[in-house]
């Protein structure tokens, strides 16, 4: 869902999902046929060591180039970095 029309709702999926896992951290993604242009999702992990926030893998730029057309490390991490009203609402 998107923090511009569901912020509420994202809000107490958060929530709910803390309940169930030591890790879960909401990310989003641009898809322009998407309503407001983006969609999030929650990462979640059942290791409460593990940071979701960062690649479990790295790939050389020979790799990287080779196997992906949109990913990257930093589109993983920047998929955490939320609006300053999105971040504070998810608190």
């Amino acid at each position: 869902e998107s923090p511009w029309l569901h912020l509420p709702l994202i809000a107490r999926l958060k929530k709910d999902c803390q309940a169930i896992f030591p890790v879960a951290e909401y990310a989003y993604t641009t898809i322009p046929t998407y309503p407001s242009g983006q969609i999030g999702f929650m990462v979640c992990s059942k290791d409460p060591k593990a940071d979701v926030k960062n690649p479990v893998r790295t790939w050389s730029k020979e790799e990287e180039d080779a196997k992906c057309r949109y990913y990257s490390a930093e589109i993983h991490k920047a998929s955490f970095v939320l609006p300053k009203f999105a971040q504070k609402a998810l608190e």
